[in-house]
């Protein structure tokens, strides 16, 4: 008997191979879909998501009756989306799919809170005058360094905040070059390339000046610039987040603000807040963040060695935005701040 024998092909073993592997991955997901488990699993974790999501959606109704909670949620509200990544390799692990679903929520409303901030660029070309702040830090090491670092930003304006008084005549020396007039007030201090005039302290009830007040005469007109440096906040175990001191300040500073006759407005310096927190509202309600208009990204300015807040702002009112952005860290523990405006 004469048999016929056919020769095994590689395409024949490729296509065994290529059957097996989807058998085996049809295995593996009817499997996955079979397990009840996966749904019931992980329900932690997605509640945790959802308490994410409405911290997030909600942070504005978080009371600050006890240890000023709400502000302090509201200082460091970008961070909480570190959350995220830690509840995605959690809810990987469990093998949950209620944990992954349920992450898009903070997801989505993450993105939309702060997406706008992280993802674009805002900032343009354009504008007449350029201004910089910065906190120096009254035991900064090096003054004249840190005052030419700020001054070689091209600002035609600087104000620098926590001026101790034995290192003042230091720092009018080192910009002394480069701005021809200038006014120290207490701990506050603004140099300019343009005349100014009408320059006072300003009582944001302290007992002791930290903020001023002076009209800069520019080529495109009069402007009223403000410096303030508003008291220090603490994160305290058995007080919480105390803060009253400076939101009393901040009430003070906005009703000066309101009360400016000249219609374009620069506030600099050191707010020690940010832009989310509500006990700002006195001053951030009626101006416009430079960095929220026309920044890229958080700017975050303190701590200058692992930046997690933005609390030193530059803030305007009548006055136009075009770009802002963080300055190279100096001797001091915040990072000076720049901006660009149009009159």
């Amino acid at each position: 008997m004469v048999q016929a024998y056919e020769p095994d092909t590689g395409n024949d073993r490729a296509e065994s191979q290529s059957t097996g592997s989807g058998s085996r991955f049809r295995s593996l997901l009817d499997r996955r879909i079979r397990d009840k488990g996966i749904w019931r699993r992980g329900i932690v974790l997605a509640v945790c998501a959802v308490l994410l999501t409405l911290v997030m959606v909600f942070h504005a109704e978080i009371p600050n009756i006890i240890g000023n909670l709400g502000s302090l949620t509201e200082t460091f509200l970008p961070w909480i989306g570190v959350f995220v990544p830690l509840l995605l390799i959690l809810g990987l692990v469990r093998r949950s799919a209620t944990a992954l679903i349920a992450l898009l929520l903070p997801v989505a409303v993450w993105l939309n809170l702060f997406g706008g901030l992280m993802l674009s660029d805002k900032s343009g070309s354009g504008g007449d005058l350029t201004v910089a702040t910065h906190n120096v830090n009254a035991d900064n090491p090096d003054p004249a360094g840190t005052a030419r670092q700020v001054a070689g930003s091209g600002a035609d304006i600087v104000a620098l905040e926590e001026l101790p008084s034995d290192q003042v005549s230091t720092y009018k020396a080192a910009l002394a070059d480069r701005f021809p007039y200038h006014s120290v007030q207490g701990t506050v201090g603004l140099w300019s390339k343009y005349p100014m005039s009408s320059t006072r302290p300003v009582d944001i009830k302290m007992g002791w000046t930290r903020a001023m007040r002076s009209t800069v005469r520019t080529p495109e007109g009069e402007v009223a610039v403000y410096v303030a440096h508003l008291p220090s906040v603490r994160v305290k175990l058995h007080a919480g987040f105390t803060a009253n001191q400076r939101d009393d300040s901040a009430d003070a500073l906005g009703e000066a603000i309101a009360d400016e006759r000249l219609g374009k407005v620069i506030l600099l310096g050191d707010l020690n807040g940010t832009m989310n927190d509500r006990s700002l509202n006195a001053v951030t309600s009626q101006m416009r963040s430079t960095q929220g208009a026309a920044g890229d990204g958080f700017g975050f300015s303190w701590p200058a060695s692992f930046p997690m807040a933005r609390i030193d702002q530059i803030l305007v009112k009548g006055v136009e935005p075009m770009s802002s952005w963080t300055l190279p860290a100096t001797d001091s523990d915040h990072l000076p701040i720049a901006a660009r405006v149009e009159l």
